[in-house]
């Protein structure tokens, strides 16, 4: 972690959570993009109408049926108990659900963590009905979120990419597009949103942003702010980005699976 990415993560988060990790308190920690659930102080879910929830992330990719979804919060939602419901069912084994869990947390928690002028409210007590599957420390999520836009920046430092209808340009670049962005440019209708190409792919918002910042990298498809000359990326810009930039696929699972193994 470089020395520049903590004050990122201290000027993204309110300044109640700090407090509130302070006080180990427990409930949810509402923001304008979203909501950060805490107890004992760490972080025990997020969600964002931005990312697609963990049930989007579990039954688009098969690991789940949506009927088998539906039926665990049907019977254990009010208890707050989904996700234990769901491996004591034999449903899902736990090592996959905590790292489905963590993914998802890690990919809404990017969006309630963003900078922001809203408001800011702690509910006292509130908890969400998947229930506790793996606490992670509050700075841990902090810094991640911060490594991730400062990630973003690298690939292509225009963040309207992200908000606004992903358009397709006319004439795009010569070379080969990867399949996995390819995918994302085939629904590049000018009408979808990044947020919205993610659920419809069953993937994670964020990796989902950094594909479109790529793209919009290598002339694919349309940067809202027209770059001038200068701001234009040259024929090499993609390939070195490629090469030089780990698949935020890979490093999130190893660094998932090196969590899960140093936990008690």
């Amino acid at each position: 972690m470089n020395a520049s990415a903590q004050p990122a993560a201290r000027a993204a988060a309110s300044p109640l959570l700090d407090r509130l990790v302070r006080e180990r308190a427990t409930g949810a920690l509402l923001r304008d993009r979203g909501t950060l659930y805490l107890a004992d102080g760490h972080v025990v879910h997020a969600e964002s109408p931005a990312a697609p929830g963990i049930e989007s992330v579990l039954t688009t990719a098969g690991r789940l049926r949506p009927e088998d979804w539906y039926h665990a919060v049907d019977q254990a939602g009010p208890r707050g108990r989904v996700g234990r419901f769901l491996v004591e069912s034999g449903r899902i084994r736990e090592g996959e659900l905590e790292l489905c869990h963590l993914g998802a947390l890690h990919d809404a928690a990017f969006f309630v963590l963003a900078p922001s002028k809203g408001p800011t409210r702690f509910r006292y007590g509130a908890a969400h009905w998947i229930g506790p599957i793996h606490p992670v420390p509050a700075d841990a999520v902090e810094r991640e979120a911060a490594r991730r836009r400062e990630l973003l920046d690298r690939l292509w430092p225009y963040p309207d990419v992200d908000t606004a209808p992903v358009v397709r340009r006319r004439h795009g670049p010569d070379g080969p597009i990867p399949l996995r962005r390819r995918a994302v440019l085939d629904l590049a209708d000018g009408v979808r949103t990044a947020p919205e190409i993610a659920r419809a792919l069953g993937r994670p918002a964020f990796h989902t942003l950094t594909d479109i910042r790529r793209l919009a990298a290598c002339g694919a498809i349309e940067t809202p702010r027209a770059p001038t000359a200068a701001d234009t990326a040259p024929d090499w810009f993609a390939r070195i980005t490629a090469e030089t930039i780990t698949d935020p696929d890979v490093a999130l699972l190893r660094r998932l699976r090196d969590a899960l193994e140093g936990a008690p």
